[in-house]
């Protein structure tokens, strides 16, 4: 049963508004008056998805088709909030026609983000499962379906993400792993974490540890280190704290948490809800750390200065590598100490904290001394190749 457009559904991912223009697209190439509300499968569900289309309309005399949505990501802060949505549509031609694995050609048009400057279509695997499902019955054996995807305002609104740290360039990726948005700020998601761990926690197997990975990339890289096969994997979103606490009451002897660096360096700073909107200073934690260091005066203002994270990253990197190494591996470890301290306010438990930092190149650089410790019982060991990381505890 769809929705009406009286009741619009809101809170769904990106990839879902996609999936809606690019049917609609392809029902006006196909001669059909497109239907709105898309009437949409989602994979795993039986229930098809009511999602409402701005327009679509032929062009070049029924050559091509154009369909219009816009993303409403439902309440709470999320930059994709009425984004508009172009999907063009037009038959492929192939001499040999199209095979059952190629009918369906996806193109980045303006605003999407692809893989490096000539790379492809940056997409999760669920949004291609998506495109498929709804528009497979549209195509008939041996056509072949172009669509291009634009987002007008994605180039803009990427600027404002972390894409470019893990080599998104150009626009918006086409990510997410589900239909419904799941925001990483909103208590529901930290429920959905909390109930997770009860249920590892519970487990007849469970020996005690965990690893506290930190958005798609830390559980991606998770999976590539092999951790997955030593212990449980609990993907989280900013609520590091609560999950701290929980982690420890639920039992969990030692917990590694695995991020990316721009955002753990948030800890470092005893800043434990990491959601952007709510709080940042992570150049000034860097710059703290970095004069803690040694580093001199003219060098920490240029770190100040610098426009993200990652520029500053390169600043140091360029300057001297084994020095920038020095200062991260003191990051990871300064991670730790306050991730203790935490701990320290709300009771006391044994559970060892330890942090792991991976860079833009979804590469695991640097640890603080428990975290070492952690990957290396795990087998996964790493060289840390500024020697032992160096943290004052008076920054508590």
């Amino acid at each position: 049963m769809t929705q009406s457009l009286t009741d619009p559904p809101s809170g769904l991912t990106l990839p879902v508004w996609v999936a809606a223009a690019a049917r609609a697209a392809t029902q006006v190439l196909c001669g059909q008056t497109f239907e709105n509300p898309q009437s949409l499968q989602i994979p795993g569900r039986d229930q098809a998805l009511g999602v409402p289309v701005q327009s679509a309309a032929p062009l070049q005399e029924g050559e091509q088709a154009l369909a219009i949505s816009h993303c409403d990501p439902g309440p709470g802060l999320d930059l994709t909030r009425d984004l508009e949505i172009w999907v063009q549509a037009r038959w492929r031609q192939s001499q040999t026609g199209c095979l059952e694995t190629d009918w369906l050609e996806i193109v980045p048009g303006e605003g999407i983000g692809r893989k490096g400057r000539e790379g492809d279509l940056c997409a999760s695997d669920f949004a291609r499962r998506l495109l498929e499902a709804n528009l497979r019955d549209l195509v008939s054996p041996g056509q072949c379906l172009q669509l291009e995807v634009v987002f007008p305002r994605g180039r803009e609104l990427a600027q404002r993400t972390s894409n470019a740290a893990f080599g998104v360039v150009d626009g918006l990726a086409l990510i997410g792993t589900q239909a419904e948005v799941q925001s990483s700020a909103s208590p529901d998601q930290l429920r959905a974490s909390l109930d997770a761990l009860q249920l590892i926690a519970g487990a007849s197997d469970f020996c005690g540890s965990l690893t506290l990975v930190i958005g798609e990339n830390g559980l991606d890289l998770a999976h590539q280190l092999g951790l997955a096969d030593q212990q449980p994997l609990l993907k989280t979103g900013n609520w590091i704290g609560p999950l701290l606490v929980a982690s420890a009451e639920a039992g969990v002897s030692n917990l590694l948490l695995l991020g990316y660096h721009g955002k753990l360096v948030k800890l470092a700073g005893g800043i434990f809800h990491t959601h952007h909107h709510l709080a940042d200073g992570r150049l000034e934690v860097l710059a703290a750390i970095a004069l803690q260091q040694g580093l001199g005066v003219d060098l920490i203002k240029e770190l100040l200065g610098c426009a993200s994270m990652e520029s500053a990253l390169q600043q140091l990197e360029k300057r001297d590598c084994a020095e920038a190494d020095r200062v991260w591996q003191a990051i990871a470890q300064a991670v730790e100490v306050r991730s203790e301290a935490y701990l320290k306010r709300y009771g006391a438990w044994p559970m060892r904290v330890g942090a792991a930092l991976f860079d833009r190149q979804r590469q695991l650089r640097w640890t603080g001394m428990t975290g070492h410790s952690l990957l290396a019982g795990c087998g996964l060991g790493i060289h840390l190749q500024g020697g032992e990381a160096g943290f004052d505890p008076s920054l508590r």
